[in-house]
């Protein structure tokens, strides 16, 4: 049976854990009781404090007065009004029975007191902002429902009249044309004469660049420090409303400057026919409206979920320690106690259970057309069942999986395949890069599966942090059973073309079968049906389009962590596009495989994806930069720069092998390595600090024992060093430089693998990159005063 501690550690949400009652502070005290108790009885008193603990239960028997006496004088808690509101109702214990050690015990109940006192001023300011959240996206969905409406009315009303998009078109109030007009009248006497009738020329010279001005302040940074375009004022239901839609997506940003545009259109027209300024509101601007909506119900319903969690969490620590207390010092202490937690705020309070209630009512009304459990896919998505039917055929696949890999490398090897002096050339060069980029591949998946395994081991909460609360992610188990699955069928269907091959069948037929074996694993991923996994396929999907297109689209946690392991996917990617150009091209069919290298923009695009992971993995720094504006992440964005650099002086040393580029490969690569090293120890690990408990280490640990820690710093160094081989040429025999060139990829590989799990140990402890349990939605209504 799992610990509570362990528990408690696994289920507190990271970002909170300040927050939550200090179960391990808690039992330290306990423990400082129990010592003391243990050092200070002798036998003898412990015999006496035995017979006088019996004499009195017994006595105690035959007086039930004396008994409820008993209970009741033990300790009593006082409970004190705070001085403001925010901060509640603070609780103090008093002792009014002797324990064996006073001293002790006061400083366990003024520790308990204190996280008291904690919980419930944490669960009511939480508390209060979900109510604020809760009433401004009620607010805003009755204003999406109005604009609906009024669009509805206007587009049944201009049907005959109009051809154009459908849209709400209102006039701008009067009274902010005077305002407008009044701040620059004010702004014109600050100045002196004659620079304001040189304002006045350049104001009538150029109208146009004053309305380009007056459009790019509608683009904005809104509080949540993203980017936003705001619409003109308009007026709905008699009240005066912009629509600020973040610029977090291309579609968004797209949007936006068509907007900028067809309003400048407009105005420059009506203008010109000296008709009343109009605003063009249109059905996109509306339907981007309801989805942020729809995410802000969908947040605020997470987040008073972990409210809840947090609620009973805390609840069931304070029943546990005090239950503890009770059989250290033999006092009947938790009746007495656990009656003032149970009556305290964080556990009276039933705003949260209602505000869920309505939240989850107005989703299924509005966003799920009264379909509840549509609306539940959303609000609490099911998760996967383990089944032991994914552990038998893991098993099975394992096993056939080595069979068959022990039988192609005999084959393989007796055919002098991987030889240097290997007999079928074209094998190698067309056949191997497909068998090397699906072992990269589900390398990696397998590893990952060992990640997921080792987090839950270490109770890092991987699917909080890498905001899979809304999709179906995998569990160790099922990423093993993909793995062993995918390479036990690859390695078939390449023993098979092996056989042939052995038996000299080198018709058009056999050369095609490699390219249908990626063919089938590319459908397989864009599959439509619900079968193999269509949720994560789907979210593994979103984000690859994320990073292809980073710089237009706001970063997430995923994002970057998925951009991380293309990084050590380099040699896949060429792979990749060597073997998509041997088939596409046709050189199949005449077993050309010089041709993607000989021809020139073929070579120029294999160089090109050797840097794009790290151009994508820039231009996330980049724009975490833009929306957030740290100089960390420009510091971040060195760091990929620095790798490019080295990638391309490795690219110019492969063809012009000079001494001139070796000794810049030698520069750039050690200048990249010490770069990285430095930024995976202290920044993406958190270790090297000096002044921790742990020496070189960092003060919280999830893992015991710390010369892991060590070992895993000195083999990241190790396998940082991997560029030596180009420099060095290590000969391993009669072995062909591609499998060299396989080993080194897969060392990699592993080298991420490791890189993922302090990555994120260090992200559950201390947060590092700064994410949030429940993400700020801006919202896209905003309603303006007459005077604003």
């Amino acid at each position: 049976m799992v610990k509570f501690s362990k528990q408690f550690e696994a289920q507190r949400v990271p970002e909170w854990k300040d927050a939550f009652v200090d179960y391990e502070q808690l039992k330290k005290e306990l423990k400082k009781i129990q010592f003391l108790n243990s050092d200070k009885n002798s036998s003898k008193q412990q015999n006496k404090a035995s017979f006088a603990s019996s004499l009195i239960s017994s006595l105690g028997k035959f007086s039930s007065f004396g008994q409820k006496h008993r209970d009741h004088a033990t300790i009593h808690v006082h409970r004190k009004l705070a001085s403001s509101a925010s901060r509640g109702d603070m609780y103090e214990t008093e002792l009014l029975e002797q324990f064996t050690e006073v001293e002790a015990a006061a400083e366990f109940f003024t520790c308990l007191d204190r996280q008291l006192n904690k919980v419930n001023q944490f669960y009511r300011v939480k508390e209060k902002d979900f109510v604020e959240k809760g009433n401004s996206a009620k607010k805003q969905l009755d204003f999406l429902i109005q604009a609906k409406s009024e669009l509805k009315r206007k587009k049944e009303a201009s049907s005959q009249d109009s051809n154009d998009d459908p849209s709400i078109s209102s006039q701008l109030s009067s009274e902010i044309e005077l305002i407008e007009k009044a701040e620059e009248t004010e702004q014109e006497q600050g100045q002196d004469s004659s620079s304001t009738d040189e304002n006045e020329k350049n104001d009538n010279e150029s109208p146009k660049s004053e309305e380009t001005e007056k459009s790019l302040r509608r683009i904005k940074r809104d509080d949540s420090g993203s980017r936003s375009f705001s619409s003109r004022v308009f007026n709905c239901q008699g009240k005066n409303l912009t629509i600020n839609i973040p610029l977090t997506t291309p579609s968004r940003t797209f949007s936006a400057i068509g907007s900028l545009v067809w309003e400048d259109v407009l105005n420059h027209n009506s203008t010109k026919k000296a008709n009343p300024r109009g605003i063009h509101i249109n059905k996109s601007n509306l339907h981007h409206a309801e989805k942020m909506i729809r995410g802000a119900f969908l947040e605020l319903y997470k987040g008073l979920n972990y409210l809840k969690t947090y609620r009973n969490l805390n609840m069931l620590a304070f029943v546990k320690i005090l239950k503890k207390f009770d059989k250290v010092t033999n006092k009947e202490v938790l009746p007495i106690y656990l009656k003032v937690v149970e009556n305290s705020y964080f556990n009276t309070s039933d705003l949260v259970m209602r505000l869920s209630d309505e939240v989850e009512e107005l989703f299924v009304k509005h966003f799920a057309k009264d379909d509840k459990r549509k609306a539940m896919k959303y609000l609490k998505p099911n998760h996967r069942k383990e089944s032991h039917a994914v552990t038998f055929f893991i098993g099975l696949f394992t096993g056939c999986f080595i069979a068959l890999l022990a039988g192609y490398v005999i084959m393989a090897h007796l055919m002098g395949m991987y030889s240097k002096q290997s007999p079928d050339t074209v094998y190698m060069e067309t056949v191997y890069p497909v068998l090397s980029m699906f072992s990269l591949l589900f390398l990696h998946i397998f590893l990952y599966g060992c990640n997921i395994f080792t987090w839950k081991k270490a109770r890092i909460n991987y699917s909080f942090i890498l905001e899979l609360a809304q999709t179906k992610e995998l569990k160790f188990r099922e990423a093993f059973l993909i793995s062993t699955a995918s390479m036990t069928a690859i390695l078939g269907v390449l023993f098979i073309h092996l056989s042939l091959a052995s038996k000299g069948y080198s018709s058009t037929l056999a050369q095609t079968i490699p390219g249908f074996l990626l063919l089938f694993f590319v459908l397989l991923l864009f599959c439509p049906f619900n079968i193999v996994y269509r949720s994560t396929r789907y979210r593994f999907l979103q984000a690859i389009r994320n990073i292809i297109f980073s710089p237009l689209y706001k970063v997430v946690m995923l994002d970057f962590f998925m951009a991380d392991q293309l990084c050590s996917q380099v040699p896949l990617l060429r792979n990749l596009e060597y073997v998509a150009c041997y088939y596409i091209t046709g050189s199949y069919k005449t077993q050309d495989y010089g041709y993607c290298v000989r021809t020139t923009h073929y070579r120029d695009l294999a160089y090109a994806v050797s840097f794009l992971p790290y151009y994508w993995r820039a231009m996330q720094c980049a724009r975490r930069w833009f929306d957030e504006g740290q100089a960390t992440h420009l510091v971040n964005l060195g760091k990929y720069v620095s790798a490019m650099l080295a990638a391309g002086a490795k690219l110019a040393y492969e063809k012009e092998k000079s001494t001139g580029y070796l000794c810049l490969v030698v520069a750039l690569s050690s200048g990249a390595t010490m770069y990285q090293l430095y930024w995976d120890y202290v920044k993406d690990w958190g270790l090297l600090q000096f002044h921790s408990k742990n020496p070189w280490l960092r003060n919280e640990l999830m893992l015991r024992k710390k010369f892991i820690y060590y070992f895993s710093m000195v083999l990241n160094l190790i396998l940082r060093l991997a560029w030596l081989q180009t420099v060095l040429h290590p000969n391993f025999g009669n072995v062909d430089y591609r499998v060299i060139g396989l080993f080194l990829a897969a060392l990699e590989v592993i080298r991420r693998g490791q890189w993922n799990f302090y990555r994120l140990e260090n992200e559950h402890l201390n947060n590092a990159g700064k994410f949030r349990a429940v993400k700020q939605v801006p919202l896209p209504f905003h309603e303006v005063d007459e005077e604003e």
